[in-house]
């Protein structure tokens, strides 16, 4: 899979996707970007710039939900050509897919709509890579249905392994609680596609705070280097020098300041698995000895 010159496989080097959950404004959005691009070129990490311009799903109406297509697109389109950084950002209707492959590199399809086959289908004839959240509500195997539906819009000869990346990011557990399952990330690996964690947003409490959401962002480092054990293929992290005034997912976007030390230990824990894969001691459902 190449994104923007970079290769990303299944069981290549871990790949990492971060930035501020919604774009907050130009010149708070490169601070971030060229932070990210230089912790990223010292790890030696692929680092993809992940914000979005419109959260759509916010629990309350009063909740702000970004700058919006046209204004999103041009920050995101400024951050790519000063930093040189692959962006993901997310779509919620099929009207918005066009404008939105001509900037970024890699198309979210957001997990309440990861079901939805148009919006699937637009986003997989842009050509650009699609990532799928796992939605809250469904089975990691339902997830291989998602893909083929990637799978049967490409051109001949394309294959979902160069194309489409699956992300876990938690199953809904009674009310206003996540929780992940690590042998979901087995599952997924079980289809051949690159397995993303998404260490944020699993350890959300949707509408935990009534008209916003809460959550357990000290679980963070815990689900994220579970899953680096699990063998996944890249990380989702979204991250915010000051979490307390982020304007989405203040409860667990995890603190900039912080984010190399955590690499540091997903990045260990991830080569040391990658290394016994191919060694041949791989235990992970989906693997070489899988």
């Amino acid at each position: 899979m190449k994104v923007a010159g970079y290769n990303i496989e299944k069981d290549g080097a871990l790949f990492v996707v971060a930035g501020p959950c919604v774009l907050e404004g130009l010149e708070f959005t490169l601070r971030i970007a060229e932070q990210l691009a230089t912790l990223g070129e010292k790890l030696g990490v692929v680092t993809v710039f992940k914000s979005s311009f419109d959260k759509a799903n916010r629990t309350s109406t009063s909740s702000p939900r970004g700058p919006g297509l046209d204004d999103g697109l041009e920050m995101l389109a400024r951050v790519k050509a000063a930093t040189g950084l692959p962006i993901l950002t997310d779509v919620h209707e099929t009207s918005q897919v066009p404008c939105v492959a001509e900037v970024v590199d890699i198309i979210q399809i957001p997990a309440f709509l990861s079901r939805q086959t148009d919006l699937l289908a637009a986003a997989a004839v842009t050509g650009r890579i699609v990532n799928i959240k796992k939605g809250q509500f469904m089975a990691p195997g339902d997830m291989l249905h998602a893909a083929a539906k990637v799978a049967s819009v490409l051109p001949a000869g394309e294959v979902a392994a160069d194309h489409v990346i699956l992300c876990e990011r938690g199953a809904s557990f009674g009310y206003h609680d996540l929780v992940v399952d690590m042998r979901s990330l087995g599952i997924l690996r079980t289809s051949g596609l690159p397995v993303m964690f998404d260490a944020t947003h699993s350890v959300q409490s949707p509408a935990g705070r009534g008209e916003s959401s809460g959550g357990r962002r000290e679980f963070v480092p815990l689900l994220a280097r579970a899953a680096a054990a699990a063998g996944i293929s890249g990380l989702f992290i979204e991250t915010h020098p000051d979490p307390a005034s982020a304007w989405s997912d203040s409860a667990t976007v995890w603190p900039l300041d912080q984010l190399e030390g955590l690499l540091v230990d997903v990045i260990a824990i991830h080569d040391l698995v990658r290394e016994r894969r191919m060694l041949g001691k791989d235990v992970i459902p989906g693997g070489m000895n899988g």
